[in-house]
């Protein structure tokens, strides 16, 4: 068993042994990203600088989360008023297979709430998920289709692109739009 003291003495020969730090690891979701929206123009993260926008990844298929998710959006967005103006909401489908431009486009139409509708070849939307930690796994069903399980979190980044938090889905409404009110004026 080594003892204190031999640790102790080894402790300064650690600290010479050159090795670089390690890199900075990045934690908060958010990052570069190139997409198409649903006119065919080229989105990036950049692109969304400016302003302040919430994000949820999801598909057109979804029968649950996905329009619960954008039902909710489109009530903020209503109950914020004129502020809604200066607030993107931003969907990224995460099943290029049957989502194309033109089918993103019709499930948001289903909202009242103007959103960016994003899409991509399947290694942009995995580099996407992956800056945005988002969790994205095919789920074969008996009759030879798919679902999709995913990250279900609406998340909100400031007019820098730098990340402001989550939404708590469960959060009253009188707080979701003080927290997307705080995100605007931020």
């Amino acid at each position: 068993m080594i003892r204190l003291p031999a640790l102790l003495a080894l402790a300064p020969l650690a600290a010479c042994s050159g090795s670089a730090p390690p890199a900075a690891v990045q934690t908060e979701p958010g990052g570069a990203f190139t997409l198409t929206d649903t006119n065919g123009r080229t989105v990036t993260d950049r692109s969304l600088r400016g302003k302040p926008y919430a994000i949820f990844f999801g598909f057109a298929r979804c029968p649950d989360v996905c329009p619960t998710a954008l039902a909710r959006l489109a009530l903020l967005h209503k109950r914020l008023g004129p502020e809604a103006t200066r607030l993107n909401t931003v969907f990224v489908s995460v099943d290029p297979e049957h989502d194309k431009p033109a089918d993103i486009a019709s499930f948001l139409s289903m909202f009242d709430v103007p959103a960016i509708g994003l899409t991509g070849t399947p290694a942009q939307l995995a580099a996407a998920e992956k800056a945005y930690r988002v969790y994205v796994e095919r789920v074969p069903l008996p009759n030879g289709d798919y679902t999709i399980d995913h990250t279900a979190r609406i998340m909100l980044f400031d007019r820098n692109g730098r990340y402001a938090g989550a939404m708590d889905a469960a959060a009253p409404e009188r707080e979701a739009v003080a927290q997307l009110r705080r995100l605007i004026i931020a």
